[in-house]
């Protein structure tokens, strides 16, 4: 027999087919938990559960969840589970009452805004259910803030799902998280797994990329294993942008450069320099976990704001603060199922690449135009965005190669640095005057002058914070530079990027501005960027 309070739960269910746990009330323990479920039903909805009374309280949400305050969804309020639903995870029967695929979309604590967890904090909740107005705090792994259920006068089951403006608040499509958080599976996954049968989309990625396994291009490509520890090719400055209708042109994309290697559901994303990015841009390994195939991928992870545009420092600051929406925009195709397709020439590569890739929200193809170099370039600055990449339509993939077949066009003249010490702060200033910055010839560092402007208080504090540690008693540089104040010497391991107006006869940097530093750079590929 039911417990008091789950008697409808109980007679909508048959549990002697179904995998639900059976309608037991139980105590709560510790702090309240929430979960949210995501549901193949007739329909796809989310199942909002709330701990409650020694039990979770329910919501439908036919649409999902939204971080954007300017968003208001429906959601139904429906019978009281048990706690035991909160792990609940599976495929309910067909003949069954929400027969269909259900995966655990999101979990964690929750609390009343206006006061701490314990008993004060379940009264204010439990104040707020009944009068419709439910307030709540969410700190889950993917819900994180302030939210309220509001009823409105439509009926008695019809209720609003609002999210308060905060720190969490954001435009970002957070229902593109796909995966539960339980098992990382998704739905789909869940549902081949127990049925065996492959999803709508599955097959229509399967028809294309066995198409794509069978045609004249990738048969003309030779065999060979899959490459491992990628060196990306690079692209030379150039001067001005062209018109040409044997080049394409792509957006460059102000991001982190990308090597993805894939293999069976296994993932393996690093940088130029090698370091693995699998862990730290998390959200990308995943998706790139979707792929079906074989394969070497090139490209740029980039963090967008909540208006889509890219923004670096986002990027950056992502493993800490964990803002922004990451895409990894994908541009070229070096291996594909046991075939190298390095020496297949750029355009094939990437009519290639746009075939395999599946519909997805992280994973983009990083589309081109050909021969209107110029429109593009003002309409790529129109935009806000860095700059455009040219590249020979027929261009090989040369590995860890800066070619001339590869040009970049950017909105202003810019160079990655290393930096070789800091000068002594002067007047108001803290931490340091300016960086000694240097770029490598012949293996060995060659000074291109100092910057001292471009920083704020929180950029001296930081850059000083890294240096200090790297501080030693020898010049790295081949001939110790000129400065304008005492010199304190670091180990060259750090990167920055400068913009400045042009280079002066001596070899050095006029006018030279701090932009960034760049973690993503080896200080090894800081040579100088002449325009050619």
């Amino acid at each position: 027999m039911a417990d008091k309070g789950l008697e409808e739960y109980a007679a909508k269910r048959k549990f002697g087919e179904t995998p639900e746990p059976g309608p037991k009330e139980s105590p709560g323990e510790g702090r309240l938990r929430f979960v949210v479920h995501k549901h193949a039903a007739r329909a796809l909805h989310y199942d909002l559960r709330f701990e409650l009374e020694g039990v979770l309280k329910s919501w439908a949400c036919p649409k999902g969840p939204s971080l954007d305050p300017a968003v208001k969804r429906l959601a139904v309020i429906v019978e009281d589970h048990p706690l035991d639903y909160r792990d609940f995870e599976g495929v309910i029967p067909e003949g069954n009452y929400g027969a269909g695929g259900v995966i655990i979309w999101d979990r964690g604590f929750y609390r009343h805004p206006a006061a701490p967890e314990g008993a004060e904090g379940e009264k204010l909740l439990l104040e707020g259910l009944r009068k419709g107005d439910f307030k709540f705090v969410l700190e889950g792994e993917k819900l994180r803030g302030e939210f309220a259920l509001v009823k409105t006068r439509k009926d008695e089951k019809s209720w609003l799902l609002l999210k308060k403006k905060d720190s969490h608040a954001s435009r970002e499509e957070i229902l593109s998280e796909n995966r539960s958080v339980a098992s990382g599976r998704s739905l789909e996954e869940l549902l081949e797994e127990k049925t065996g049968k492959p999803s709508a989309q599955r097959k229509a990625d399967a028809v294309r990329l066995r198409e794509t396994l069978e045609s004249e291009e990738l048969g003309g490509a030779p065999q060979g294993p899959m490459p491992h520890l990628v060196r990306p090719m690079l692209a030379t400055t150039a001067k001005e942008p062209f018109d040409n209708p044997e080049w394409l042109f792509e957006v460059k994309w102000d991001g982190y450069r990308a090597i993805a290697e894939v293999r069976g559901g296994e993932v393996s994303l690093y940088s130029r320099n090698l370091l693995s990015l699998s862990e730290k841009f998390a959200p990308v390994a995943e998706a790139l976990r979707d792929l079906r195939f074989e394969a070497v991928l090139d490209g740029e992870i980039v963090a967008v704001d909540e208006k889509g545009q890219p923004d670096f420092q986002l990027l950056q600051n992502y493993s800490k603060a964990g803002k922004g929406y990451l895409l990894y925009y994908v541009f070229d195709l070096l291996y594909l199922e046991g075939r190298d397709l390095t020496g297949v020439p750029l355009v094939k590569r990437k009519e290639l690449l746009k075939k395999i890739l599946p519909h997805s929200q992280r994973i983009r193809f990083s589309d081109h135009v050909r021969k209107d170099g110029l429109l593009f370039f003002r309409v790529a600055l129109a935009k806000g965005l860095e700059g455009i990449v040219a590249k020979h339509g027929l261009s090989a993939y040369r590995a860890g190669v800066r070619s001339r077949h590869w040009l970049k066009l950017k909105r202003q003249r810019t160079q990655d640095a290393v930096i070789g010490g800091f000068t002594s702060p002067r007047g108001g200033r803290r931490y340091f005057g300016s960086l000694i910055l240097g770029v490598y010839e012949g293996g060995e560092l060659v000074s291109i002058g100092h910057s001292g402007g471009g920083f704020g208080e929180e950029d001296l504090k930081r850059i000083y914070e890294r240096l200090e540690p790297l501080i030693q008693q020898d010049c790295p540089f081949k001939a110790a530079p000129e400065t304008n104040a005492p010199a304190t010497w670091v180990r060259p391991e750090l990167v920055c990027e400068v913009a400045f107006t042009e280079w002066t006869e001596e070899g050095l940097l006029r006018h030279p501005v701090f932009l960034r530093m760049r973690d993503d750079k080896p200080a090894s590929e800081a040579i100088r960027e002449v325009e050619g």
